[in-house]
């Protein structure tokens, strides 16, 4: 049985452990809240906004060919995978990570080997792990985190955008964790571009006939950059609101284990405590019967 100093020493060391991961917890739920306040509202704009593209090109020629999702031979390919800076938030980048590994592995294995796939890291985690594990990082935005803006995030997808568009690239996907709640994050590999343009699944029939000026064309072309700036954007705010959540439900978890090991560890301690009383006892009284003797 352990000795009573040593069962002290863990008790303080649970302790202060339980003390950062609340801290952490809260931390985290504070930073959530704001970050899913985001996602709320970015939400029904980008919704509505890939709506009015879907009503426009439906009204398009079939023949005309938009610059931003016309379909190339997938020779050259950019993977984005955004993580976090920094770790304790449960399986979220590693989520991220094993995916982006399992792309290079089978989807874009041929590319790989001829060194034709470029992975850009927006977060630090990503950048260390991939690098680690022979996966080399040709471009990190590490940085972005520390003073998140949409117009940070519009350099990045605008540099992006154009090496897509100067034939650099041939497709980019981009693998994030989509937020559901502040426990269930949804693993994502979106094809971010060539754009896959909405269909009538994503919004049926209903479509409006929009008066534009100077044409549906000329407009459809302009307003499409700055959609994929903003999905771009929403991508970056799902990932930060996953991160936030996943965080704070593990902290959570560890400070109920800290809770749960402290009252074992005091359980210890007592019958630790006890047994040593108890054996000053019988040395005590065992004195006392061979002074008698």
């Amino acid at each position: 049985m352990p000795n009573l100093k040593d069962i002290r020493i863990r008790i303080n060391s649970v302790k202060t452990t339980r003390q950062v991961t609340s801290a952490m917890k809260m931390v985290s739920a504070a930073k959530f809240k704001k970050a899913q306040d985001d996602i709320s509202h970015i939400r029904p704009y980008v919704e509505r906004l890939a709506g009015i593209i879907f009503d426009l090109t439906q009204s398009l020629d079939d023949k005309v060919e938009l610059e931003w999702s016309k379909e190339r031979e997938p020779n050259k390919i950019l993977l984005v995978v955004v993580s976090s800076n920094r770790g304790l938030c449960g399986a979220f980048n590693s989520n991220v990570i094993k995916e982006a590994e399992r792309l290079l592995k089978t989807k874009f294995k041929y590319q790989f080997k001829q060194g034709n796939v470029d992975i850009m890291a927006i977060g630090k985690q990503a950048q260390k792990i991939l690098n680690l594990h022979g996966y080399p990082v040709s471009k990190e935005f590490n940085e972005l985190y520390n003073e998140m803006s949409y117009q940070k995030v519009k350099e990045i997808s605008t540099e992006v955008m154009d090496a897509y568009k100067s034939e650099k690239y041939d497709r980019v996907i981009l693998i994030y964790n989509e937020f559901k709640n502040a426990a269930v994050q949804e693993l994502r590999a979106d094809q971010f571009l060539p754009m896959q343009l909405p269909t009538g699944d994503d919004f049926g029939n209903n479509s409006v006939d929009y008066i534009v000026e100077p044409n549906k064309l000329e407009f459809i072309e302009k307003v499409i950059p700055e959609a994929l700036q903003t999905m771009f954007y929403r991508v970056i705010l799902e990932s930060l609101a996953s991160e936030h959540g996943s965080r704070m439900t593990s902290m959570h978890k560890a400070t109920d284990n800290a809770t749960e090991m402290l009252s074992d560890l005091q359980l210890s301690y007592n019958k630790a405590r006890q047994g040593a009383i108890t054996t000053e006892i019988l040395e005590i009284v065992g004195g006392a019967e061979a002074l008698k003797k």
